[in-house]
């Protein structure tokens, strides 16, 4: 096979490049929507038609040689570009069309993003969707994500951030809990309170708050807060103030319908939390000079969508 036309190979060597991106034959199958055993037939093809080791497999993972290594720098680049200029002569057509993969927090996907989903499909019949849900911060072109919906104070500065919304921190009870132990009126009432909290770096959880008004409006206080639950997980962190928990601190996105029916009440409304959650919500994308029409919609769509935020009252 040493006597293959490299023209017979194009395929092969893009299968490299995603395979150099994943580091898993099984990854980088179901990226390029192929199976496994195919993955591996192609780059032992190429492997037999260049007459040296690509790859070195070992039983957790999978590496280049440094002649694949060389390989794929010279290559990557070439085949980014041919896939940004199809994009964009595929862009030319009337109605944006194609996959867009898209990763976001999991409470706000399950309860901002997914209840929207059918007006833009509807909208957008060429378009599909395929969401993640994940609340760590992803390589987003190693893992071929077009999108990624973030709650950050501090987008990467490698990366093009759309702002989407504006959203803040809101502290919710039961009104169970709040008749067996009353309503807090200062932030230094919750040091008497079951408070459900957000695991932080810090070896005592404290929640820092600012007077949203009057003569204390600079003023800032912090109380330390305890409590019989946390979780990294702000629709946990609701439905256990549901069940008459305790107070949470939640971004207002995930108090939004409950507070709306009446299930949860607001309290200390004259105070707002500092530095717990972020104040906006982006769409963060790698840097590309071509954005595919797609793309471009969805993000376009969310911001319309989301253009008022979260209403608490009904």
């Amino acid at each position: 096979m040493n006597d293959k036309k490299v023209e017979d190979l194009w395929v092969h060597l893009h299968w490299l490049t995603v395979l150099a991106q994943h580091g898993s034959y099984t990854a980088s199958a179901q990226r390029l929507g192929v199976s496994k055993a195919a993955m591996s037939q192609r780059i032992a093809e190429l492997e037999r038609a260049a007459g040296v080791a690509l790859v070195q497999r070992t039983t957790r993972s999978v590496r280049l040689t440094e002649a694949g290594q060389r390989l794929v720098a010279d290559t990557r680049d070439p085949f980014e570009r041919i896939a940004q200029s199809f994009s964009s002569v595929r862009d030319l057509a009337e109605e944006p069309s194609g996959l867009v993969r898209v990763t976001a927090p999991v409470a706000f996907a399950r309860q901002q993003l997914v209840p929207r989903m059918a007006g833009f499909l509807r909208a957008h019949p060429k378009v599909r969707l395929e969401l993640d849900f994940s609340d760590r911060l992803s390589a987003l072109a190693v893992e071929g994500f077009d999108l990624a919906i973030r709650h950050t104070a501090s987008p990467p500065d490698t990366h093009v951030a759309w702002p989407i919304c504006t959203t803040r921190s809101v502290l919710v009870a039961s009104r169970d809990y709040l008749r067996r132990h009353g309503t807090p009126r200062t932030p230094q009432d919750l040091a008497q309170h079951d408070c459900l909290h957000y695991p932080r770096a810090q070896d005592t959880p404290a929640w820092h708050f600012r007077a949203r008004e009057g003569r204390r409006k600079a003023e800032r206080v912090t109380v330390p807060v305890s409590g019989p639950f946390s979780a990294n997980n702000s629709e946990a962190l609701r439905d256990a103030a549901l069940a008459g928990l305790g107070i949470a601190l939640v971004p207002d996105f995930s108090a939004q319908a409950a507070l709306q029916s009446g299930k949860l009440v607001e309290v200390l409304t004259r105070w707002e939390s500092v530095g717990s959650f972020s104040p906006q919500i982006y769409a963060i994308r790698p840097y590309a000079s071509h954005v595919p029409r797609a793309v471009s919609a969805f993000v376009g769509w969310l911001r319309d969508a989301l253009a008022d935020g979260f209403p608490t009252h009904a």
